[in-house]
């Protein structure tokens, strides 16, 4: 599914204008109806309060249009405005005259703190004051506003995007947006609900389709993709019935220091559970006798006693993971740079591996093309430095992926891969999954996958996808608290039977 900016959503909304025929107004009515049929089916004329608060853009007009609707089926509702400014837009008050009309008690005028309703925590809230154009910063009594929502409590439903939200740039004021149980947006999603600075505020992110124009929906590009089960399944290679070990290729992985030995054990049988043929773990020689008897599937071979002094194989391997626990020792960080020199194997680099690289920035230079990289924020950070926020980083990330030919997973809540301008952002896992060695298995997991015959881009895209789904069905049995980086290995054979089942019924109405 494509990720679209707000721009891309105006543009779209100018297309389906011109090629249905239609006013902006009845695009309004038909996007609110599709708002107002979500709430009708889940609250089924429940008699709770529900309060409708609407800005005067658009955003509000869709808020109005979803009070008419509302009342027209017996509803409670009471509308308020958010008088912010004394301009309006045609579409608010067109829809503000046809509310009036039917309304027994007309919308409060809010303009003022005095003017704040007091909310029962048993009532629902639908926020419709910004949507996604909003570009200036909230005049201070409308911060009071949604923090004096937020505090009541309240069922919070947000249309088009929590209030208080810009969609290119983190908010001014963090307690100054709406916290969102469930947020509501038109066709496709946004890059906002995705990053960790202002994905926060939506607890549930529903997309709705109000029928933009599939022709511009289709040949514009977006800003990313949101990788989910149809965008993976085309990418996943069958094994056939007359293959052998090493058809599946032979992956190796590099790392391992004292103390750190269990990095590249968990990378090693993360490899082998995702498919590689034949895995080869190149470690110190003080962990040789740990991989030999934790993963017996795997070779071994080993270097100095306590970190890698030299890193030199006498094959080829199909791909290299690198950098898990592997330290940075001036040996260490002097063999990875000889390593590089004479790699020509595609390559996963995580961990201390990344470390390097942003020690030694002219190792970049002898990265092979499209070699992955898998850092937690801070290496990222160390890898291009400071930003700003979330947006500050993708843009940093983009550039660097550019200027070294290099895919870069951004590991969150929600991965981002970035390869140059495009974004895949997976919507897979969990917050159990914030536990030491995740990231190990991810970078076996994404060698194995490359070590198959997969390109890196979609080693990384389906690897991260795969990596999170384990997460989720491992958490079925363990809990958040309870995960640990095995129970992930542990459940990556049954993320590939998830690829290819139906869902049943219930999952189905429930999506």
């Amino acid at each position: 599914m494509k990720i679209f900016s707000a721009q891309q959503m105006r543009m779209a909304d100018e297309a389906t204008m011109v090629s249905a025929k239609i006013t902006s107004l009845e695009l309004m009515e038909r996007a609110a109806t599709q708002i107002f049929n979500l709430i009708h089916s889940r609250l089924q004329g429940s008699p709770i309060m529900i309060h409708v608060f609407c800005g005067i853009g658009n955003n509000g007009g869709d808020g109005l249009v979803v009070s008419r609707l509302l009342l027209e089926h017996g509803y409670n509702v009471k509308t308020y405005i958010v008088n912010f400014s004394d301009n309006r837009s045609k579409e608010f008050l067109s829809n503000y005259d046809r509310l009036k009309e039917i309304a027994k008690d007309w919308p409060m005028q809010l303009k003022c703190k005095e003017d704040f309703p007091q909310l029962k925590r048993e009532d629902m809230v639908i926020d419709a004051i910004f949507g996604i154009g909003l570009n200036r910063p909230l005049v201070s009594w409308v911060v009071s506003l949604i923090k004096h929502l937020n505090t009541s409590r309240c069922f919070m439903f947000s249309i088009d995007i929590p209030s208080g939200l810009y969609s290119d740039k983190a908010p001014d004021d963090p307690e100054g947006v709406i916290f969102a149980n469930v947020t509501v947006t038109f066709q496709l999603p946004k890059l906002v609900f995705f990053l960790p600075e202002t994905g926060m505020y939506t607890e549930d992110l529903q997309v709705i389709d109000i029928g933009l124009d599939r022709n511009f929906l289709m040949q514009t590009p977006g800003v990313g993709i949101l990788i989910n089960k149809n965008e993976v399944l085309p990418l996943y290679r069958p094994r056939h019935k007359y293959s052998h070990k090493g058809t599946y290729g032979h992956c190796v992985i590099i790392g391992g220091s004292y103390g750190k030995m269990g990095s590249v054990v968990l990378a090693t049988k993360a490899a082998l559970r995702t498919g590689t043929g034949l895995v080869t773990a190149y470690i110190p020689e003080c962990g040789y006798e740990v991989l030999q008897t934790s993963v017996p599937e795997a070779m071994v071979i080993a270097d100095s006693d306590d970190e890698l002094e030299e890193i030199t194989l006498d094959f080829k391997p199909s791909a290299i993971g690198i950098g898990v626990g592997l330290g940075t020792d001036e040996k260490t960080i002097k063999a990875f740079g000889e390593f590089l020199k004479e790699n020509e194997s595609p390559l996963v680099i995580d961990a201390d591996g990344i470390n390097i690289l942003a020690k030694k920035p002219e190792f970049l230079e002898k990265l092979p093309k499209k070699t992955i990289l898998t850092p937690h924020p801070k290496e990222l950070e160390r890898l291009i430095g400071e930003w700003k926020d979330d947006y500050d980083k993708i843009k940093k990330t983009k550039a660097f992926s550019k200027q070294h030919d290099c895919i870069i997973v951004v590991k969150g809540a929600n991965s981002i891969a970035v390869h140059e301008d495009q974004l895949y952002v997976n919507n897979t896992g969990n917050p159990g999954m914030a536990t030491a060695g995740s990231g190990d298995v991810l970078t076996g997991m994404i060698t194995s996958l490359l070590s198959q015959g997969y390109d890196s881009l979609h080693a990384a895209v389906f690897g991260v996808y795969l990596h999170g789904s384990a997460g989720d069905i491992a958490i079925q049995e363990t809990s958040f608290e309870g995960l640990i980086a095995s129970d992930i290995i542990s459940h990556i054979g049954a993320a590939f039977i998830e690829l290819f089942k139906t869902p049943t019924i219930e999952e189905q109405q429930e999506k």
